[in-house]
């Protein structure tokens, strides 16, 4: 199986799909590449080569005891793209994986990258504070951290019906099937309690409104209007207010998993912005 190993000794799983102009595809916070089910074969039978890391912590990666802040994630990211050699790169970066790619780029360049898609981006900052007054409140990451540390299967199938229908949804008015949520909760089961907790603190912790700031790549930014997880006020206009090139195009009654509850949509539209 591809692995790359990265500087602190961490082995990362990769697929790598198809020829053609290179494509890497970053995960949600708590899954890993297999979330990319309907998009990543659509991409490389149409003259894309894909490109699906599992973050460190998930999947068939290393789980290391730390690393799990952007920086380190970012690093992560471009030992993978040095290693395979890519260049003229789409990077599409779904929820947490859009802050992991705008770091990356605050970090190492755009050099290799060419376009960025944000879907569903958890960016620019979550949290509440003086600066960020309608941000959400600290304590829901304490409450997250302590029912993930004290029951995550429970947790993982609690959110699972909002993260595909939205705040409203019920398990009879799902798009997708028992079978997928199942399937996806049990991805997002897939890694260390550690690196679940600790991949959450980043996501509502850091923030990223510099480095979205210094977004100099054309940017597709992709976001659901009932999305529970990252709010689409919050989040994608905010995003695509601070990033000069970028198109919203915003989906409307999606939720967080429009990656399967909008899946052929997805698709036709990443495959035409990443052929350009």
């Amino acid at each position: 199986m591809p692995f790359v190993t990265v500087k602190d000794g961490t082995q990362l799983y990769y697929e790598d799909w198809g020829k053609g102009r290179p494509v890497v595809l970053l995960c949600s916070a708590t899954m890993n590449s297999r979330m990319w089910e309907f998009q990543a074969p659509y991409l490389a039978e149409r003259g894309l080569r894909c490109i699906l890391p599992d973050r460190r912590g998930f999947g068939r990666s290393d789980r290391p005891w730390d690393g799990y802040g952007y920086d380190t994630l970012a690093d992560d990211l471009a030992s993978l793209i040095d290693h395979l050699g890519l260049r003229e790169v789409t990077v599409v970066g779904y929820a947490m994986g859009g802050g992991e790619a705008v770091r990356y780029l605050a970090r190492h360049g755009s050099d290799r990258v060419s376009r960025l898609a944000l879907v569903c981006a958890t960016t620019p900052y979550l949290l509440r504070g003086p600066d960020n007054p309608d941000g959400i409140d600290p304590a829901v990451l304490d409450q997250i951290a302590a029912a993930m540390t004290a029951d995550r299967a429970r947790y993982m199938s609690d959110i699972a019906v909002p993260f595909f229908g939205g705040p409203e949804a019920s398990a009879r008015s799902l798009t997708v099937s028992p079978q997928l949520v199942d399937w996806m909760t049990g991805q997002a089961l897939d890694s260390s309690l550690r690196a679940t907790v600790e991949i959450t603190r980043t996501l509502f912790t850091e923030d990223l409104r510099e480095d979205v700031r210094g977004v100099g790549v054309p940017t597709l930014i992709v976001h659901g209007d009932s999305d529970p997880s990252a709010p689409l006020d919050l989040c994608a206009r905010r995003t695509a207010a601070l990033v000069p090139d970028s198109e919203l195009v915003v989906y409307e009654g999606a939720a967080h998993g429009l990656f399967a509850t909008h899946a052929d949509r997805l698709s036709a539209q990443l495959l035409e912005f990443a052929k350009g």
